[in-house]
């Protein structure tokens, strides 16, 4: 039986045609003699995701996978048994081995095992009652949400909210995450104390930054007039009984389950805060459109699998062609965000160096995410990527459908962009001028959503999800545990209670800062 190893090294080993190679009409001859170009590439490499209404459309057809690298991945995803993985993912199964647990966010799109599914719902229809309650003025006049969470629990909703909260509003929300006394201030002052619900996202409601902000909010409503600053807060966590130990009644907890991670948790009560600024209807497209991509990814087999075809790119760019970094732009404001929610769940998932089994990995692992906003990046880092000495694949994102109503030129203009990138990345341009010479052959990839509501962000982000799932199988890491953001937390705490010796530069920050 062929390795891992021995897969990796095959792929390292195929032939490497330029894009524009690739492009061409199908090579003469021995080995890829059946490559197809043109039109016959974009059919192979492209395909559409459909959503209740519209649908997404996925083009990889601009990167450098090829029949014998596609076949190749094939074959290392046999070898790690990706398909059984993906069993255990759906079928509510430990996949998360170093903690013991499953990982259930799907359930709470109503994909997975039966049981789980049911109470995942039961958890989505109590947050249901809730916003529903809230909208209604059961806690009075609320016109503002102050959401205070950091990582998983904070970028989300930020994205949630940016996203799909700024035509219709039923409540102004402000996320605050930074231990940074400046955030929760700047909040503070666009809001009406008397008029303003606190909610306070941990997954285990004892983290420092989380509970040290939500205390000073406390004191803010209370410093403000508010007689019952307790009664203003909704606590979502998967420790409702440290909810309850802080101080907030158990009608104003909205649990989520202990299976389903920080960075996964956008479909669970985090989600709280997209439902309080656009109601129940619009979260439940979200987890709609996030369903239908569990099914696609569950369902279909190989190649075919666009979730799948993903990650052997980014696998084939990372582990191949050296490629450190990853690029995504999202040309459309709704999704300014979108980078910065993708870097904890592409980094903190992947970015491991050892195995499942706790050996050394063989190879990178997660590369460094990063992105911005088109057309702005156009002007600000995409000289790197066209003449640069880094090869970094590129996504782009985009909406057939603007997000505006002003003179439609303004949405063709931004679509012209976005599309003239990939075409010029990848073809280039030669001249006699050493400084305006482009190389071409670089990869991107476009994801293009004929709409960008709330089904399609559902979709987009579960596509990612699950794309880092199957980079990680593929990869024989575990994406669900995160244990490398845990040794900073213990050194701050170990400042704050003193009597321990760092180095000697630390020491003198601490001195300098009046720490020491």
């Amino acid at each position: 039986m062929t390795t891992a190893a021995q897969l990796w090294t095959r792929l390292e080993t195929l032939p490497r045609p330029t894009l524009g190679e690739l492009f061409s009409a199908a090579r003469e001859g021995g080995e890829g003699a059946d490559e197809p170009g043109g039109a016959d590439r974009v059919a192979m490499l492209s395909g559409r995701i459909e959503l209740e209404e519209g649908g997404i459309l996925f083009d990889w057809s601009k990167t450098h996978l090829d029949r014998a690298v596609v076949a190749g991945f094939e074959e290392l995803a046999e070898a790690m048994d990706l398909a059984g993985m993906r069993t255990k993912l759906f079928g509510g199964e430990v996949v998360n081995p170093t903690e013991g647990r499953a990982a259930d966010h799907a359930t709470l799109r109503g994909t997975g095992e039966g049981a789980k599914v049911e109470e995942a719902m039961a958890l989505i229809d109590r947050m249901g009652m809730l916003v529903e309650a809230i909208h209604q003025g059961a806690l009075g006049e609320i016109e503002h949400l102050i959401h205070i969470g950091i990582g998983g629990s904070a970028l989300g909703p930020a994205l949630g909210v940016d996203a799909l909260g700024r035509d219709l509003s039923y409540c102004d929300v402000h996320v605050v995450s930074n231990i940074d006394g400046v955030a929760l201030e700047a909040a503070f002052a666009k809001c009406d104390p008397a008029k303003t619900l606190i909610a306070v996202a941990s997954k285990t409601f004892t983290t420092i930054e989380t509970m040290t902000n939500a205390a000073s909010a406390l004191k803010w409503l209370g410093d403000n007039g508010v007689s019952d600053p307790g009664g203003r807060v909704i606590a979502l966590t998967a420790n409702p009984e440290g909810a309850v130990e802080w101080g907030v009644d158990e009608t104003r907890i909205l649990p989520f389950q202990e299976s389903v991670g920080g960075r996964y948790s956008i479909w669970s009560s985090i989600g709280f805060p997209i439902a309080m600024a656009v109601g129940m209807d619009d979260f439940r497209a979200m987890l709609a459109g996030a369903k239908a991509v569990d099914e696609h990814f569950r369902d279909t087999d190989g190649a075919a699998n666009l979730v799948l075809r993903a990650a052997f790119a980014d696998l084939y760019y990372t582990r191949v062609r050296g490629c450190q970094t990853r690029a995504v732009f999202a040309y459309d404001e709704r999704l300014g965000l979108f980078p910065d929610y993708l870097q904890q769940l592409e980094m903190e998932s992947n970015g491991k160096r050892v195995t499942a089994e706790m050996q050394p990995v063989d190879g990178p692992t997660a590369p460094i995410t990063w992105g911005g906003v088109g057309t702005d990046a156009q002007h600000a880092v995409f000289q790197l990527l066209h003449q640069g000495t880094h090869l970094v694949p590129v996504d782009f994102i985009a909406s057939i459908a603007p997000g505006d109503e002003l003179d439609p030129a303004h949405h063709r203009i931004l679509l012209m962009n976005c599309f003239a990138q990939g075409a010029a990345l990848m073809a280039g341009k030669q001249g006699e001028d050493p400084a305006r010479n482009y190389p071409g052959d670089r990869p991107s990839a476009t994801i293009l959503c004929d709409d960008l509501d709330a089904a399609a962000l559902g979709a987009l982000i579960a596509f990612h999800e699950h794309r880092v799932f199957a980079s990680a199988v593929l990869m024989g890491i575990n994406p669900f545990d995160q244990f490398g953001v845990e040794l900073g937390k213990q050194m701050a705490k170990a400042i704050e209670q003193g009597g321990e010796e760092f180095d000697a530069s630390t020491e003198a920050l601490l001195d300098a800062a009046g720490l020491g």
